[in-house]
């Protein structure tokens, strides 16, 4: 069949068009001219090896050499990086000491351990022959997959670019406050945010950081905002609390208890339990917390009883546990459900989603009941977001209603 000329430029164009979904795709140096911030994420740690994939020759540099040079890899066969003795190899070939650092030529052509990220990557020794992998990346780019790791695929637009604001404002407050000498900003996973690299981003995640691109949201009198920790978690159940109370942080106004009128109910953690532990394992959780955080709860003797205190809502927020000889130790509400979830063993029964529960303190057992919600229930609640966008709420509005007296600003 011939095709006329216009017909052939009509192709070319609806290629254009649908460029995301596959028609083509152009090559792309790493972005890391300052012009969005760079966060630096630990995505491997504590290793003894690693695994490089290349499609294109990398380029190489150590701390201790910073001469640029390209190395000639086999396209696509996986080649060994090891630390020994100080100094670094990759395969057969030495590379020097100190801090190592692999560009890729384009994103996306090389993986390290078979995953492939956007920016670039920096092997950092902790150890005699330990390193971790640290992936410096664009905000926007590192976004695309906590984005979509963050929430369900099938959830609203709206929700996605209300989870992209919350995200990158968490991302670039720990990027801004961590501490002096630390190599790396954030964790891969629940420990910061869940990221997936490359592979696990969306068209829908895509768009939703290029829709929201720079903006944060900020406390402070117009003209003086600063961007926050923005926590946010999987589902309320129903009633938020503070950060002072859920993890002592200093008091913020934009954290605090509000009620969410059940628009997290579709969770399907908004109820679980009840949990009955015998008091002697409730014990043994929680001492061996305490031990590994150096809580003065490890020295704890039997457990006796627990009593609780609530927000002016009435979800719980400080555990006073009274051992047998009378001793009361006071844990705040995430440490309460770190500490019981410590070395649960294979019953995944006894997992608590939260500490938004209530105890009956029986003669050998305490029962956890009337359990609500997934995570520490600060800030944003996911489900609750996805409700309110379900309801015709814009993401603007929906990132404001979980932080109560903040702004949307442009960071960059």
């Amino acid at each position: 069949m011939k095709l006329s000329f216009l017909a052939v430029i009509c192709i070319l164009l609806l290629c254009l068009l649908l460029l995301p979904l596959g028609c083509t795709q152009t090559l792309t140096q790493p972005r890391l001219d300052g012009s969005v911030p760079i966060v630096r994420v630990r995505i491997l740690e504590n290793l003894n090896q690693a695994t490089i994939t290349a499609s294109q020759p990398p380029i190489v540099t150590v701390s201790q050499n910073p001469a640029r040079r390209r190395i000639n890899m086999s396209s696509g066969a996986p080649v060994s990086i090891t630390y020994t003795g100080g100094s670094w190899r990759l395969g057969d070939i030495a590379l020097g000491s100190g801090e190592l650092t692999l560009v890729p030529a384009y994103d996306g052509t090389l993986q390290v351990n078979g995953a492939a990220y956007h920016g670039q990557y920096r092997f950092v020794p902790t150890g005699a022959n330990q390193f971790d992998v640290v992936n410096d990346v664009d905000v926007d780019d590192y976004l695309k997959s906590v984005v979509s790791k963050e929430l369900y695929a099938r959830w609203h637009e709206q929700t996605y670019r209300a989870q992209a604001i919350v995200a990158r404002t968490y991302a670039l407050y720990e990027a801004r406050t961590a501490p002096a000498g630390r190599h790396f900003d954030l964790y891969p996973d629940e420990r910061s945010q869940v990221y997936g690299g490359i592979d696990a981003e969306t068209d829908k995640s895509r768009q939703a950081v290029v829709e929201t691109a720079g903006v944060v949201a900020a406390a402070g009198p117009n003209g003086n905002q600063r961007i926050f920790k923005a926590y946010f978690s999987s589902s309320c159940g129903g009633i938020s609390q503070s950060a002072t109370d859920a993890f002592g942080d200093r008091p913020n106004p934009v954290f605090h208890e509000q009620s969410d009128q059940g628009l997290c109910s579709a969770s399907p953690r908004y109820n679980w339990g009840p949990i009955v532990l015998s008091k002697a394992e409730v014990t043994r959780r929680v001492k061996l917390w305490g031990k590994t955080k150096g809580n003065p709860v490890q020295s704890m003797n039997q457990l006796a009883r627990i009593n609780i205190d609530t927000n002016s809502l009435g979800r719980p927020v400080r555990f006073y546990l009274s051992d047998a000889s009378g001793t009361r130790f006071m844990l705040r509400s995430e440490e309460m459900r770190n500490a019981l979830n410590t070395d649960g063993g294979n019953d995944k029964t006894a997992y608590f989603f939260s500490a938004f529960f209530k105890v009956v303190n029986d003669t050998n057992t305490i029962h956890f009941v009337e359990g609500h919600g997934h995570g520490h229930g600060v800030g944003l609640c996911q489900w609750a977001a996805q409700r309110r966008a379900e309801l015709g709420m814009r993401h603007e509005d929906i990132v404001l209603s979980a932080y109560p007296g903040a702004s949307l600003v442009r960071a960059y």
